[in-house]
């Protein structure tokens, strides 16, 4: 269960305050704490308070971050929530199928499940962000389905996730170096389109579609820190291939 302190639910542009209180609620009877806002609309606000009905704490100790980028910096894994399938993304799955891998990659260090606007989600640009996008099945002739209502879905799962997992099993997995976080992969990707434009292969004006379907790659292999490490040098190699010792 103390890997449940490792996850971070993240609320992007939250525009109700009673949203933001509800779903402070939903993760403490989840056993969930860390919460972290992204430009709320109104936050402190009297209705998240009210609407926190007991986990005030989670409110009180909430983090506020300018950029979804800042607030997964850290994070090893980032899973964000969608309702659209989109044509180049993260790859989306269901519930079952992402939330063991998110509570399992929290056994060794902070992720994030993150939650996009009311209105409109997550966009691309966020989505990019993330290596995993999570779908709850809902019923397609209604599928709104509210913010809190759906933190408290998704906390639920990882709930389960905890209570089954087996922590034998998990000390005979072999020991690997760390996923690489979201601040060492911007990084590599920032690297990577950067050489990509010197040496011809992209567009500028046109970089985003080639840079998603990259993105979706390496969210699939899901390199360590050692591996970015490699390929990073294979870059600075192109930008100046000159021979070792010469």
């Amino acid at each position: 269960m103390q890997a449940l302190n490792n996850i971070r639910i993240v609320l992007v542009e939250t525009s109700h305050p009673g949203n933001i209180g509800a779903a402070a609620r939903a993760m403490k009877t989840m056993g969930l704490s860390n919460l972290v806002l992204i430009k709320p609309r109104f936050f402190p606000h009297e209705d998240a308070t009210a609407f926190a009905s007991g986990a005030a704490g989670v409110l009180e100790n909430a983090r506020l971050c300018d950029s979804l980028a800042e607030a997964v910096a850290d994070c090893r894994w980032v899973v964000g929530t969608t309702a659209r399938r989109r044509t180049v993304a993260a790859p989306v799955a269901a519930p079952q199928e992402v939330i063991p891998e998110l509570y399992r990659q929290a056994q060794r260090d902070h992720v994030a499940l993150v939650f996009g606007r009311e209105r409109t989600g997550l966009t691309n640009e966020e989505l990019d962000l993330c290596q995993k996008g999570i779908e709850i099945p809902t019923n397609p002739d209604y599928s709104s389905l509210n913010l809190a209502a759906a933190v408290q879905v998704l906390s639920y799962e990882l709930r389960k996730a905890a209570l089954s997992y087996d922590e034998e099993v998990a000390e005979d997995e072999p020991v690997s170096d760390p996923p690489a976080s979201a601040e060492q992969l911007e990084g590599f990707y920032e690297h990577l389109q950067r050489v990509m434009i010197d040496t011809g292969f992209l567009d500028p004006a046109y970089p985003k579609h080639l840079m998603r379907r990259l993105r979706r790659l390496f969210s699939r292999a899901q390199p360590d820190e050692r591996e970015v490490n490699i390929l990073r040098g294979i870059l600075s190699s192109v930008e100046d291939p000159h021979p070792p010792g010469k």
